[in-house]
């Protein structure tokens, strides 16, 4: 009966360490060819989701700034001061919308969001879009699906690829 675990674990070892390797991973080579569909998709979609950022500002006629990341942003009330910077929290009143106007999450009045400017807790595109303000600035940020929920959406009120629309005010920032 001793035998029997003993054979077991040799015939184990054996059949698994037969003295070969496996192949030597080769960094930044393909093993198959790119998907080029896939490729195409996406720049269809952007492109889509670029005209209806374009149709939404137009109908709002708005003058909106761009930032290099495709995150728009127009300032409603700019009142002097120091721009929020990463590491700060941030003290925030919000309403999130998507481009068809349907409110997704909203702060509750009396009780403002908060988050760490630079930190994961929200999209990256509401970090982006919050060092453009100081405290008592408002302001409407439209946020391309890249930089908010990206391909999935939130899995709860925003849907895969939107465009999310914050109308926001900073209340504060806090070290």
């Amino acid at each position: 009966m001793r035998r029997a675990p003993l054979c077991l674990a040799l015939l184990f070892l054996v059949a698994c360490g037969e003295g070969r390797t496996p192949p030597a991973a080769q960094v930044g080579q393909h093993t198959t060819a790119p998907d080029n569909r896939l490729i195409e998709e996406n720049r269809k979609f952007a492109e889509r989701e670029e005209a209806d950022i374009q149709a939404w500002i137009r109908r709002q006629g708005m003058a909106m700034a761009a930032t290099g990341t495709g995150l728009r942003y127009a300032l409603l009330r700019d009142v002097p001061g120091d721009t929020a910077r990463p590491g700060q929290q941030a003290v925030i009143n919000f309403t999130a919308c998507l481009l068809n106007g349907d409110t997704a999450y909203a702060s509750e009045p009396g009780k403002p969001g908060i988050f760490r400017i630079g930190h994961a807790d929200v999209e990256s595109g509401l970090h982006e879009g919050i060092q453009h303000l100081s405290p008592g600035d408002s302001a409407v940020l439209v946020i391309p699906s890249a930089l908010a929920f990206g391909l999935l959406g939130d899995r709860e009120k925003i849907p895969m690829r939107s465009t999310v629309v914050y109308h926001i005010g900073l209340v504060a920032v806090k070290k």
